[in-house]
């Protein structure tokens, strides 16, 4: 019986060490861009799913470092007054997308019956900044591990399609870089997924959906205070994204201060390989369990939410270019 037991023992480590190498094996290609960020987001599904995730409790907390400190890093390589240009222009867009989103998202999960937390924070989720948004709603609410995980599985399960489709569909639209820069920033939820598809459109996609969506980010305050009128959670804390403002600075250096010009390059080189890798980790959360526990309805509300969101915010782009 006991040498059963260390043979099973054995046999989880041996598992172990390899899970750890090809994990390792992965990062080093991101790390010398070997693999390109929807590539990465794919093994991180294919290794969580065949071998599984051996520092799964430290994913959460490295996603969020890395893709705060890849954001600030992007800064670097970004024209304020181009940056302040492009969110002028998406803000009548953004406005009427967030407060429409969160309204159809009411009524959907009414009508599918889905869990009023559940349902309010995909909405969120849609309409805001995907799971910064669920974060930072989720205390508000007071929603609990499995309310907020299920939101959470629906908005990355979308993400992961986005990051494929939305530059498909663009070249087959030939979407100007503006264009399409405009519309991943507002239909596509999260911020890793919205700079991964800009960055692989082109420079100047690029440079407008991260400043679009990082304004539009900043609709988690008003949003949250508005939650916590209609939950009467009085008492809740609000998070704010305190580090879209090292954005702001990290722009503005690179705009006003010429000696910014001698490293500037390598900062945005790194943050785009810091995205990369946090794509990797992104998908190293979606396992089959995860697929498993979203269930039917909050799946659909998230469909349905993406699909509203994603062609409204296209036509108005189109036609109002």
């Amino acid at each position: 019986m006991k040498t059963n037991q260390n043979s099973v023992s054995h046999l989880f480590e041996v598992n172990l060490y390899l899970q750890q190498a090809i994990f390792a094996v992965i990062i080093f290609l991101c790390l010398f861009s070997i693999v390109s960020p929807p590539i990465a987001l794919l093994f991180g599904v294919l290794m969580v799913n065949i071998f599984g995730n051996p520092f799964v409790a430290f994913n959460h907390t490295a996603i969020t470092f890395l893709l705060q400190f890849s954001v600030v890093g992007l800064g670097f390589g970004m024209n304020a007054a181009s940056a302040f240009s492009a969110g002028k222009e998406g803000f009548v867009l953004t406005i009427f997308s967030i407060f429409s989103t969160l309204l159809l998202g009411t009524f959907l999960g009414k009508w599918l019956k889905t869990d009023k937390k559940t349902s309010h924070l995909i909405s969120c989720g849609t309409s805001i900044c995907g799971g910064s948004a669920i974060a930072a709603i989720s205390p508000v609410i007071k929603s609990n591990e499995n309310q907020t995980s299920i939101a959470l599985g629906v908005i990355f399960i979308l993400n992961s399609i986005a990051l494929f489709v939305f530059p498909f569909i663009g070249h087959q639209l030939d979407l100007s870089q503006k264009e399409f820069g405009l519309w991943c920033a507002i239909a596509i939820h999260d911020t890793s997924s919205v700079v991964g598809a800009a960055n692989k459109y082109g420079a100047e996609a690029l440079e407008i959906a991260t400043t679009v969506k990082l304004a539009r980010a900043l609709w988690i305050i008003p949003i949250s205070l508005i939650t916590a009128v209609v939950f009467k959670n009085k008492n809740s804390k609000i998070k704010i994204p305190y580090f879209i403002a090292l954005f702001i600075i990290a722009m503005l250096f690179n705009t006003f201060v010429p000696a910014t010009a001698v490293f500037a390059p390598y900062l945005v080189n790194i943050a785009k390989i810091g995205l990369t890798v946090t794509l990797f980790l992104i998908g190293a959360t979606l396992n089959i369990n995860t697929l498993k526990s979203v269930g039917v309805k909050p799946l659909l509300q998230g469909i349905f939410l993406w699909i509203f969101i994603a062609v409204l915010a296209l036509a108005a782009i189109i036609w109002l270019n």
